[in-house]
C-alpha cells in the first residue's frame, strides 16, 4: 500500500489532521499519523504538510493523501521550534554555499539517522530541480552557525577537499568568549587528540605521536561585559578546534558545555549554545580557479547576545566610581 487518498466528508469536517489519519480505517494510530507527517509523506490538497499542520482542522472536500513510499522520506522533517530554513548564500553548477542555522546537523550521523541535517535540506532542494545528492566538502558543529560549502558532483568535491587538505581556504569565525584575552591578538598553537569514544578533543603532549597540530589566529573585536567578541581564523581545521583552544586558555565560549577548564568568578552568561559563527569563507572555485568569498551575518540569537553584553558593559562602566 504505497499511496492512499481520502476526501473529507461532513462527518470528519473540523477534525484535526493527525486525528483524521489515526482513524482505524486509515493509518490506525496517532503515532503512525505523526510519523507520516514528520517524514513528509502527507499532503492536503496536493500541498505537503509539516509537523505544525498536524493540529490543523480539515474542511469538507479536502483531499488527504499519504505517500507511504515517497523517495527520501525515511528521515523526519526538521522539528518545529528550530529554524531549519535553507539559506542559500551562493549556488552554481559546481557548488552550493549555505548559511547553516544553529542546532542543525551539517550531515546525518549514524547514531542520529532520523534527525534532519543541512545535507537533507540541500538534497530536497536539489531533488526539486532534478539533481543528485549533495557532496560533502567540510562540516561545522551542530550548534555552530554559519557558512558551509557542498559540491554538486564528484570532481568539484575532490577539488574542494584537496584545497581544505592543503589548508588553502580562508575560514573565519566570530565567537563570544569569557574574559578579555591578552594580548588582544595572537596565535593559538596546540597538539590535539580526538577521543573516538568520548567524541571530544583532548590536549596531547608535544611528543605524543598521536597528536595533530592545531593552529588558530585570533583578534579581539570588542570588549563586552565579562566577555569579548573575537574573530578567529583557522589555519588548521580540527574538530571543535576553536572551542577547545579558547577553553584551554581560560576563555571558554559563552554557552560552551564541553570545553570548560576554569571556574567562573560570577554566574554563567545564559546562552543556549556555544557562541560560535562561521562568518567568512573563501576558496578557489573548482571550475574557474578564481577566488570566491562569502560572508554570513550573525544569526539573531548571537546578535542579541552581543547587544545584551554590550549594554551591560556600558552599565557597569557608568556605575563604576570615577577617579
Amino acid at each position: 500500500m504505497s499511496d492512499r487518498t481520502w476526501t473529507v466528508t461532513e462527518t470528519d469536517a473540523g477534525v484535526r489532521l493527525d486525528k483524521f489519519l489515526a482513524d482505524p480505517s486509515r493509518l490506525t494510530s496517532r503515532g503512525r499519523a505523526t510519523d507520516a507527517i514528520a517524514k513528509r509523506k502527507v499532503f492536503v490538497n496536493d500541498t505537503e504538510v509539516d509537523a505544525a499542520a498536524a493540529s490543523g482542522r480539515l474542511s469538507v472536500g479536502d483531499r488527504v493523501r499519504v505517500w507511504m513510499d515517497r523517495p527520501g522520506s525515511a528521515k523526519a522533517a526538521p522539528r518545529s521550534g528550530r529554524d531549519d530554513t535553507l539559506r542559500i548564500v551562493y549556488e552554481d553548477d559546481e557548488l552550493l554555499v549555505a548559511d547553516k542555522p544553529p542546532g542543525l546537523l551539517t550531515v546525518p550521523l549514524p547514531r542520529r539517522h532520523d534527525e534532519p541535517s543541512l545535507a537533507d535540506l540541500i538534497e530536497l532542494h536539489f531533488r526539486s530541480r532534478g539533481k543528485r545528492r549533495p557532496h560533502v566538502v567540510h562540516r561545522i558543529d551542530r550548534d555552530t552557525s554559519g557558512l558551509v560549502v557542498f559540491a554538486k558532483h564528484q570532481t568539484a568535491q575532490d577539488a574542494l577537499q584537496e584545497q581544505f587538505a592543503r589548508r588553502e581556504p580562508e575560514r573565519v569565525y566570530v565567537a563570544v568568549v569569557y574574559g578579555h584575552p591578552t594580548p588582544q591578538s595572537g596565535t593559538w598553537r596546540d597538539r590535539l587528540i580526538w577521543d573516538r569514544d568520548a567524541l571530544v578533543q583532548k590536549k596531547a603532549a608535544q611528543r605524543d605521536p598521536r597528536g595533530a597540530e592545531a593552529i588558530s589566529e585570533y583578534r579581539v573585536l570588542e570588549l563586552l561585559d565579562r566577555s569579548s567578541l573575537i574573530e578567529v581564523r583557522l589555519v588548521t581545521g580540527k574538530r571543535n578546534q576553536i572551542r577547545i583552544q579558547a577553553g584551554l586558555r581560560g576563555h571558554a565560549l559563552v554557552g560552551e558545555e564541553r570545553y570548560v577548564y576554569h571556574e567562573l568568578d560570577e554566574p554563567a552568561i545564559e546562552f543556549s549554545r556555544q557562541a560560535l559563527h562561521a562568518a567568512r569563507l573563501s576558496f578557489l572555485h573548482p571550475a574557474t580557479g578564481r577566488r570566491v568569498s562569502f560572508e554570513a551575518p550573525l544569526p539573531r540569537d548571537l546578535s542579541r547576545l552581543v547587544a545584551t553584553l554590550r549594554r551591560r558593559a556600558r552599565q557597569r562602566a557608568s556605575a563604576s566610581p570615577t577617579s
